[in-house]
Order: C-alpha cells, then sequence, then structure tokens
C-alpha cells in the first residue's frame, strides 16, 4: 500500500517567524470597565484626567497649633508668644472658628487647616501655661508644615496616561480621586484545545495507547503568565469534521491554539481544517524542538498549531505564543537578562535547525536537561534555556553559554 505520509514543504528560520507574526499581530482596542480591586496589572485604556484637587483642603503636616505666622514673630524660649488656644481639630473634623489676631487651634496630622492660620508650629515647640493659652518658643513662617490644597494632585491634571500599566502606586492614586472603576484594555481572549485520539482529560482512566493531555494545561498557564485568558475547549479527534467543529467553537475567542495534529501523519488534518476557513502563514520552523509548528488567520482571528510532543509545544509557547500575546495585550516584552556560564557537558545540535536547549543550573554551569521532545521533563527539571544556531552542530563541554531563565 503506498505511503500517504504528507513531507513538509520548505521550512523557515526563526527570524523569519518572528518577522511574520510580528507583521500581523496588532494590540487589542477592545476595552472593558473594571473594579479597582482587580484592575492591578491590566493597561490603562483612557487618559485619566482628575475631576478635583488631591487633597481637596489644606491640611496639618504635624500635630500642633495652627497659628498666624506674624503673631509668632520674635518668639524664643526667653520670650514666648503667648496665644489663646480656641478650638481643637481632628482629622475628619471641619474648624467652627476662625483664626484671628493673637489666637491659635491645636490641630491632629491630616486634619483641615483653620481660616485665618497660614502656618502650623510643631507641639514640641509650645507648651500651655495651664490657662487655656499655649506658649509658642519659635517664629513660625508662612506654609510652614502646611499641605496646601492640590499639592499632591490639582484639578484638571493628568494623572496617568493611556497605556500605563496599572500597579499598587498608579491605583492609588487611581482611588484618591475617589474612582471605583477603571477603563483597561481587554485581555485576549485564548482558545486552548489539543488534538489527537490519544489525548485523555487527567483524572479519566488510560485506555491502550492512550496519553494525559499535558499541553492544554502548559499552554494555558503560558496564555495567564503573559497577559491573556485561557479558555480550554474539549479534545478534537482526529477527522477532519470534528477538527472542524472545534475550530468553529474557538472561534468565539481572540486568538486559537491547537496542539497536535500539525506534523506529516496521514491523519494530520488541522493544516486542512485551517485551509478550509482561513490562511496558514507559514508551517514548519527550522528549530529544535519546535519543527512542526504553524501560523496563520482562521475567520479573522490569530491560528497557532503548536506541536503535539509537550516539550516542542511548550517550548514554541514560550518563544512565540507569549511575545504575540505580550503585543495583544499591549504589555511590554519581557527582558531577558541572559546569565553566562559554562556548559558542563557536550551538547550535539540537529544540523540546520536552530535549537533552543533546556539546562538546569547546578554548581555555576549549565547542565544539560534536554531529553526528546515528547519528555515534559526536559523542560519540568530545567532553568532555562540556550540557544544553538542552526550552523553549529556540536557545543563542547566548557563552552561559556548564555542561558535565558524561563
Amino acid at each position: 500500500m503506498p505511503s500517504k505520509m504528507r513531507p513538509f514543504g520548505k521550512t523557515i528560520p526563526i527570524e523569519e517567524a518572528r518577522a511574520i507574526i510580528d507583521r500581523v499581530v496588532r494590540p487589542l482596542e477592545r476595552t472593558e470597565s473594571v473594579p479597582l480591586d482587580q484592575a492591578n496589572g491590566r493597561v490603562l485604556a483612557e487618559d485619566l484626567i482628575s475631576n478635583a484637587d488631591v487633597p481637596p483642603f489644606a491640611r496639618a503636616a504635624m500635630d500642633g497649633y495652627a497659628v498666624r505666622a506674624e503673631d509668632t514673630a520674635g518668639a524664643s524660649p526667653a520670650t514666648p508668644r503667648r496665644l489663646r488656644r480656641i478650638e481643637t481639630i481632628y482629622t475628619g473634623q471641619v474648624p467652627q472658628k476662625r483664626v484671628e489676631q493673637g489666637e491659635c487651634a491645636e490641630i491632629a496630622t491630616g486634619a483641615p487647616l483653620p481660616e485665618g492660620a497660614d502656618a502650623v508650629v510643631m507641639v514640641e515647640e509650645t507648651d500651655s501655661d495651664g490657662s487655656g493659652a499655649v506658649l509658642v518658643f519659635v517664629p513660625a513662617f508662612a506654609r510652614q508644615n502646611i499641605g496646601r490644597q492640590g499639592a499632591d494632585i490639582q484639578q484638571g491634571q493628568r494623572v496617568l496616561v493611556n497605556g500605563a500599566i496599572l500597579n499598587a502606586s498608579r491605583l492609588g492614586a487611581v482611588a484618591a480621586l475617589g474612582l471605583t472603576t477603571i477603563e483597561v484594555y481587554a485581555k485576549p481572549r485564548v482558545a486552548v484545545l489539543s488534538t489527537g485520539n490519544e489525548i485523555v482529560d487527567p483524572g479519566q482512566p488510560l485506555a491502550p495507547g492512550q496519553i494525559y493531555d499535558v499541553n492544554r494545561v502548559t499552554v494555558s498557564a503560558v496564555v495567564s503568565d503573559n497577559g491573556g485568558i485561557p479558555i480550554p475547549y474539549r479534545t478534537a479527534a482526529d477527522t477532519l469534521e470534528d477538527l472542524s467543529r472545534a475550530l468553529d467553537e474557538c472561534l468565539a475567542q481572540d486568538v486559537v491554539v491547537f496542539s497536535g495534529g500539525s506534523s506529516v501523519g496521514e491523519r494530520d488534518l488541522v493544516l486542512d481544517a485551517i485551509s478550509a476557513r482561513g490562511e496558514i502563514l507559514f508551517h514548519g520552523i527550522a528549530v529544535k524542538p519546535g519543527k512542526p509548528t504553524a501560523f496563520g488567520f482562521v475567520g479573522g482571528k490569530l491560528f497557532f498549531g503548536m506541536p503535539g510532543y509537550p516539550t516542542s509545544c511548550l517550548s514554541n509557547a514560550y518563544i512565540l505564543l507569549a511575545p504575540s500575546l505580550r503585543r495583544l495585550a499591549r504589555l511590554p516584552q519581557r527582558i531577558v537578562r541572559p546569565l553566562q556560564m559554562p556548559l558542563a557537558a557536550r551538547v550535539l545540535s540537529a544540523p540546520g535547525r536552530h535549537q533552543f536547549y533546556s539546562v538546569r543550573i547546578e554548581n555555576g554551569a549549565a547542565v544539560p536537561a534536554f531529553k526528546a521532545s515528547g519528555d515534559i521533563t526536559s523542560m519540568s527539571q530545567a532553568d532555562g534555556y540556550i540557544e544553538i544556531p542552526a550552523d553549529v552542530e556540536v557545543v563542547e563541554a566548557g563552552t561559556v553559554v548564555e542561558v535565558k531563565l524561563f
């Protein structure tokens, strides 16, 4: 019986694959309003303009006495100025009296400054004479120990700009304006689906020839770590009918990620299903692991066809999917600062293929951890990876390599 295996066409370099993806991936325009307690890490979708001063009133910056600075001129321990205390103002209270000449008001830090006063003298620089009067031992100057109205934020000021990534301090500024919700860019929703008659959900019994679904779990974790929302779908069988059904369901999301079914076997029908509904921009990358990777459009949605082998799938999820999701989500690309260290053992690399070789760090050296594309422990027992260019077939032990941490 003649073979029905379908060979790969020409594979493309990893740089070309990245360039194709970069050319077509655009940030999402969709926005949504979220409560402040759910906005950490989200991307602001508007310029935030203050509708009020913060603080909304002048306030004491110290515990002490609100005074008219001119009433304390010439004060010293030998010649204190004697002022009449007219009231005590605590935080959250509104002053009831105006400070007139020769008067003062006891005031707590953060309490509103009463009218007439233009300075606060620290309590440590005063004393009471027991008759309700206050002795001031140092001269005050105007605006001393006062937080002016609008000192932090002024009405009409642009507090945050469109595209800012919200964090604790920025959300604090939003809260200072009294807002309870904020407009942010939507996270990309990513359909994640494994294909293959042999794939079984964890927790179910395995029949002969079956394996548990690893890729749906690992890809979903990469999606969550890079600004997306993973939407898992049930495994699709190796039939064109079931794959087409699965694709139609997944098109409700922004991105579709299939694993498996993108290789060269006669039952690898994912590409047939994609071709019938969209456009394949590339299929096959000159990398190891992860050669049988496809990318394109289906129904106007981005489609990633990942290899079925767990290490190949996860490797390309890190290398290709994660940067795409961050761009969709308007997040900055992760800055990878490689570690320089010697390679602990000799490594052979497939000729003509750029290799992402997993390693673990032990005693200041990079120890090879890669087993095979089908072994998830190639990644789970590694700390990062080294890159071996396509024109390098051997990296000798002791060679100083750059380890990029996962």
